[in-house]
């Protein structure tokens, strides 16, 4: 097993936006800061819309996620943590000292004063489609990640899903596409309502209450050339010929190392119960992001910035008791202003 003896203040575990600025403001605090991501690079959940326009980060114009994440990335290593990519958290385990273990999927044991947990809503799947055969077309034209929307281009599509992600890809492949047809099984949508307006007042097709029941496909069947949507009342179906069918169901949430019974951690529906001050019901272990409650939480990339802030906060205090509760702006510092 193999184990990295040196002794950090603080881990944070996950490399999405919470976490990237958690390693930046724990530098800005002058703490020994080590970042443990579970998949090959930073960025988190961000990395799976990488052509995807975010519009809600202060300062920032409407910028394409990929560079949110070389931005987010490049702010993190300001003060050079050090980054383990590829390596999954499997158990935290703390010491008679006070000092926590944390070990991964890849055997190794990493050793921390504290850590913040950044994790978002966990290692991340994409919810596939419920119909049976689909697994046959994904490999053609059924997506679940969206690498490129030039693909879509005069193509015939159909849009899955109801929140965010769906809403905004139907804004998004509107301009482009021959046809964007949106199918959500309530009336309801979970996105922000400037752009549900936008998307209703467009040529989307929005079609509700409908799923998608099943699929025809061409090519050897590899290919899905026909979709059949029922209505979820009714159970009445029409079919509609696609170029491209793209899903957006959401995650399946892993969590696993926060159930280690001896640990203690309070989790409630997938997430941690915290302070106004990011402090979980472990001393020592702060969260900050998509996995953080409390009262007033705003669950945007804006507030996980602000969570990333007094956690980290939090953590000097931990670690050094007699540091400010807060720190020096950066304009103050002197790395940034060199």
């Amino acid at each position: 097993m193999g184990n990295d003896l040196e002794l950090y203040d603080v881990t944070v575990v996950g490399g999405g936006p919470a976490g990237l600025y958690s390693a930046f403001y724990s530098g800005m605090r002058d703490l020994k800061t080590k970042i443990i991501e579970s998949e090959p690079h930073l960025g988190g959940k961000l990395n799976v819309y990488p052509d995807k326009t975010i519009w809600d980060i202060g300062a920032l114009p409407p910028t394409k996620t990929s560079e949110v994440i070389q931005n987010l990335s490049t702010q993190a290593t300001t003060f050079e943590p050090t980054v383990v990519c590829g390596e999954k958290v499997t158990d935290i385990t703390k010491n008679h000292d006070g000092t926590f273990v944390i070990e991964t999927s890849l055997q190794r044991k990493h050793f921390t004063k504290a850590i913040i947990l950044a994790t978002g809503y966990g290692i991340l799947r994409q919810a596939k489609l419920s119909v049976q055969g689909a697994e046959a077309y994904e490999t053609e034209n059924l997506y679940y990640e969206v690498p490129d929307i030039e693909q879509f281009r005069g193509k015939d599509v159909v849009i899955s899903g109801g929140g965010n992600s769906a809403v905004d890809w139907a804004n998004e492949l509107e301009p482009i596409a021959k046809s964007v047809t949106v199918v959500h099984r309530r009336d309801a949508f979970g996105g922000h309502e400037q752009f549900v307006t936008k998307m209703k007042n467009s040529r989307v097709n929005v079609m509700t209450p409908f799923a998608i029941s099943g699929l025809t496909g061409c090519n050897q069947g590899k290919c899905i050339e026909q979709v059949q949507l029922e209505h979820c009342e009714s159970k009445s179906c029409q079919i509609k010929r696609v170029d491209a069918v793209v899903v957006n169901h959401g995650f399946e949430v892993e969590l696993s190392f926060l159930d280690h019974e001896p640990l203690g951690l309070k989790v409630e529906e997938s997430k941690l119960q915290l302070n106004d001050r990011m402090q979980t019901s472990v001393p020592g272990i702060f969260a900050a992001g998509d996995l953080a409650n409390y009262n007033s939480k705003l669950p945007l990339i804006a507030g996980c910035f602000q969570d990333a802030a007094l956690a980290v906060n939090s953590v000097k205090q931990f670690v050094e008791p007699t540091a400010n509760e807060y720190g020096m702006v950066s304009s103050h510092h002197e790395k940034l202003t060199q």
